[in-house]
This record gives C-alpha cells, sequence and structure tokens, in this order.
C-alpha cells in the first residue's frame, strides 16, 4: 500500500512539473513573430519527434488502436481548436474557457461511466473555476462569440483527452500523444509556405524550446503520471499552467498581473493544495481502516 501511495505523489509531481513546462508557452509565443498555426504546427512536430524518440528510448510498442486514437482525436482537436480561438477571440477567453475541462470531466464521467465524485471534489472544481476566472476578471472581454464557443470546445475536447488517459497503458498514452501532434502538424505546417515567417536564429531557438520543452517533455510526463493520478487530478492540478504563464510573461517581458490576478493565483493554489492534502489524508485513513 505505502509503495502505491509513493507512486500516487510521484504522479502528483510530474503532473505538475508538466505545467509548470506548459505554463512557458505565452512567453516564448509571445516572442515569436510567426502565424498562430505555423507555431502550433512546427511546436506540435517536434514535440511529436520528442515523445517519439522517448518511447525508443523506453522500448515502448507503438500502438494504434481505439484508444490511442481516441487520445490523438481529442487532443488533437484541443490544440487545434484552443489555437482556433486565439485567433477569434481574446487570449484571456480563449485559456479561461478551455480550463473548464474539470467540470466536462466530472458531468462525462458521471453520465457515461457512473463515476461518483465526492462533494471535496466538487467544491474544488467550482472554486478552481472561480478562481480562475477572478484571475482573468480584469482582462475578460466579449471577444467573439464563435472563439468563446470554440475555447468550451477545446475544454470539452481536453476533458475527453484526460477520460481517455486513465483507461489505457502507458504506450497507448504515449502513442496517442505522437499521433495528435503528427495530426497538429499536418495542419499547421502548410502554413510555412503561406506566411513566409522569418526563419533567424532567435526564432528558432524558441520554436524548439517550445517544441522539446514546453510540449514534448511536459507530454511525457502526463503520460507517466496519469497512471496513477486521476483525470479530474490531473484536470485541477493542470489549472497551475494558465496561473504560472503570466509570471513567465511578467519576469522576462515585464507585463505585470492586476490585483485581481493575484488573489484569483492565490484561490488556486490553495484550493489545489487543501484539496491534495484532504485526499491524500483520507486515502491513507481508509487504508488503515482496511
Amino acid at each position: 500500500m505505502e509503495n502505491i501511495e509513493r507512486k500516487k505523489n510521484i504522479a502528483i509531481l510530474e503532473v505538475l512539473l508538466c505545467a509548470a513546462l506548459w505554463s512557458t508557452a505565452g512567453i516564448f509565443i509571445k516572442l515569436l513573430p510567426w502565424n498562430s498555426f505555423v507555431i502550433s504546427g512546427v511546436r506540435s512536430a517536434i514535440a511529436g519527434t520528442v515523445v517519439f524518440v522517448y518511447m525508443r528510448i523506453r522500448r515502448y510498442p507503438f500502438a494504434v488502436n481505439r484508444h490511442s486514437l481516441f487520445s490523438a482525436v481529442t487532443l488533437c482537436g484541443t490544440m487545434i481548436l484552443f489555437v482556433t480561438a486565439n485567433k477569434l477571440t481574446t487570449a484571456a477567453n480563449a485559456i479561461v474557457l478551455q480550463f473548464t475541462s474539470p467540470v466536462f470531466i466530472m458531468l462525462i464521467s458521471a453520465l457515461f461511466l457512473g463515476t461518483r465524485f465526492s462533494k471535496a471534489d466538487i467544491l474544488a472544481v467550482a472554486v478552481t473555476m472561480g478562481g480562475i476566472s477572478l484571475f482573468f476578471f480584469e482582462k475578460l472581454g466579449s471577444g467573439g462569440l464563435l472563439g468563446n464557443f470554440l475555447a468550451l470546445g477545446a475544454g470539452l475536447s481536453f476533458g475527453c483527452y484526460y477520460i481517455s488517459l486513465g483507461r489505457c497503458p502507458e504506450n497507448e498514452r504515449l502513442s496517442g500523444i505522437v499521433i495528435a501532434n503528427l495530426l497538429t502538424a499536418l495542419v499547421g505546417v502548410p502554413f510555412l509556405f503561406t506566411t513566409h515567417p522569418a526563419l533567424s536564429g532567435a526564432p528558432l531557438l524558441y520554436i524548439v524550446l517550445l517544441g522539446v520543452f514546453q510540449l514534448g517533455i511536459p507530454y511525457a510526463l502526463l503520460a507517466a503520471g496519469s497512471e496513477y493520478c486521476p483525470p479530474l487530478a490531473c484536470s485541477l492540478l493542470g489549472a497551475l499552467e494558465p496561473l504560472l504563464n503570466p509570471v513567465w510573461v511578467f519576469l522576462f517581458d515585464g507585463e505585470a498581473p492586476g490585483p485581481f490576478a493575484l488573489i484569483g493565483g492565490a484561490v488556486v493554489i490553495a484550493t489545489i493544495t487543501v484539496w491534495c492534502v484532504y485526499k491524500d489524508r483520507k486515502a491513507k485513513a481508509e487504508a488503515a481502516v482496511q
């Protein structure tokens, strides 16, 4: 039992590190003078290669089946919908609406998978969503209606992706990530030939950092951590990404968050910390009774 608890704690750290690396997207995308679809496509081409090499090193067999394909389609949908939403509505609207994924996880799991959630889970989701909304309160605008709906679609797709992670072995999760990035690259890379981005030293460095450290390595961490970290937990821990994102922008670009952002960040971090501690103690108490 102690070994399982240790694996769960490691899984939580892997998902947290994944979210931290994901959060560097804002600053690098801000520095890149490229079209969003070019960034998305080239980044995914690099990230997919990184994950595939990781699979070869670990000698994981590549799997093309209904599990890996479902996770690939949902992840690809998330990335494409999110990029498109950013073109049609504000970036703040897009990232807030995408992180409605915990709500979709609870709804889908309860309606179709028969999963029962505790009051603590429901409260944690509600407060986390409130904190994220507060974090971007000063920047939320009406935006484009279509863009907002697409961002909600990204939240639904991301929720489905998280659910798929816990229903297949690690090699299938990693295979799904490779396929998803390949599909995204097929959509985005052709824009290289229509937008003619600058291929100088700095942009090339930024896109490599995005592909390797912001997307490739994090998805390998997520695939590993999701074996012992439930979908709802992964999604809640992943909510640290939109909180850390503006921190890096502030540190490296000088764009300071406002008071609502600071309060929202404190609310989300405190909520996730309390929720994780509560779940850990509850699991230990239940194990002791057994």
